[in-house]
């Protein structure tokens, strides 16, 4: 993960670099990225829960910032509001987990508490609370999946995830391939000795991860805005690897979060230059008959959406195809209805990326004149970071495949 998130992040940046160079908030801008890629290393290596803690509440607080950029527009004010508020639950969910395994195991310390997981998995190990008796590991195991929930944009708290994209483009990258939406999966697999006693919230991480992965992946369906028709599927796939959580596949699970950070930040980096040519229009229905003016920027796009759909080869066919398997041989409820669900919405991703990528460049010519007369292609600051993101999209997987 670390690796990850630096990876990403100092691609980000350079192409930032070139995206903002007119505006007049540019600094402003770079602080914020730079808040945002400062908070998520100390999140994924923090050894305790208390020194992650910081990382865990910057990675909600960064975005905030980062998508309210443009203070003066009211959808951007609504929806860093909504982002903060759902982090807020999720950060309860979280701190409630740290608590909960303080009082039981009286440490913080993430491998002793580990080690000592099975020792405390006893029905007589319980917290009373308003003379109610909870299992504890079971409500140790729900808290910090509560916390993913809000952090990871699951259902229930899934409504603030393409909202995110009211945020200038370069800072959609981070925020939904390598930072704040990712950062419930990593919690997971940390606490994962603990999520194997006992199955109850394993079930229930298993059922959520699916719905929020069918619920995204056929709400995306219907949406015209270049950004969000991308953003759709980043929850869809963060349920993906909440359910293969669900059923005790985590190491699956960061693989295929890893692979899919490559894919999506080419994606939102190519997405930038195509709103900049179109004169920052972002209806992809008012687009078209631009494979002839940004040639570079429709072949990224290209090898994003085959990698982000598990094309043969490419990056995400190394670890999508293997989630699903997992879930089929499952042979419980829980995993059949991952399995299933699953299915469905990988079905749906395709249409989601081409969806994207086949009105904006092969259709006929839609835009106005002097859009086609003014738009270029991706200069070099920013092709620079998409050809290594490319690279990423096409042969992390098979060197890195589980």
């Amino acid at each position: 993960m670390p690796i990850v998130v630096t990876f990403v992040s100092s691609l980000v940046h350079p192409h930032s670099i070139s995206y903002m160079s007119e505006d007049p908030h540019s600094p402003r801008f770079m602080c914020h990225s730079s808040i945002l890629t400062f908070f998520t290393p100390m999140l994924v290596t923090g050894d305790n829960f208390i020194q992650l803690f910081p990382g865990w509440e910057g990675v909600g607080l960064a975005p905030y910032s980062s998508i309210n950029f443009r203070s003066t527009r009211l959808k951007a004010d609504k929806a860093a509001i909504k982002a903060m508020l759902v982090n807020r639950v999720g950060d309860f969910g979280s701190a409630l987990g740290i608590l909960g395994r303080f009082t039981l195991f009286q440490t913080v310390d993430s491998p002793t508490i580990s080690a000592r997981a099975s020792a405390f998995s006893e029905p007589q190990n319980d917290f009373i609370f308003r003379n109610m008796i909870f299992h504890a590991i079971t409500v140790i195991r729900i808290s910090p999946f509560i916390g993913a929930v809000g952090k990871s944009a699951q259902i229930g708290l899934h409504t603030r995830s393409p909202d995110a994209t009211e945020g200038p483009t370069p800072v959609s990258a981070p925020i939904h391939a390598a930072t704040m939406v990712t950062a419930g999966v990593p919690m997971i697999a940390r606490c994962s000795p603990i999520f194997e006693y006992p199955p109850t919230a394993s079930i229930v991480i298993a059922f959520a991860g699916a719905m929020t992965s069918f619920s995204a992946a056929t709400t995306g369906i219907l949406q015209n805005d270049s950004k969000r028709v991308i953003a759709h599927p980043t929850c869809s796939q963060l349920g993906y690897m909440i359910f293969a959580c669900g059923i005790s596949n985590y190491s699956v699970s960061v693989s295929h979060l890893m692979n899919h950070a490559f894919s999506k930040a080419l994606l939102f980096l190519s997405a930038g230059p195509v709103i900049h040519a179109m004169s920052d229009e972002q209806d992809t229905r008012k687009m078209g008959g631009l494979a002839s003016s940004l040639p570079f920027t429709y072949a990224m796009m290209l090898i994003g959406s085959l990698s982000l759909i598990g094309f043969p080869f490419p990056t995400g066919f190394y670890s999508k195809d293997v989630i699903s398997e997992l879930a089929y041989t499952k042979y419980t409820i829980s995993g059949n209805f991952a399995f299933w669900l699953g299915s469905v919405s990988v079905s749906s991703t395709p249409y989601h990326s081409f969806r994207s990528l086949f009105p904006t460049f092969p259709a006929p010519t839609n835009p106005f004149g002097r859009d086609i007369l003014r738009c270029h292609d991706a200069p070099i600051p920013q092709a620079i970071p998409s050809i290594f993101l490319a690279f990423g999209s096409l042969f992390v997987g098979y060197l890195a495949k589980v």
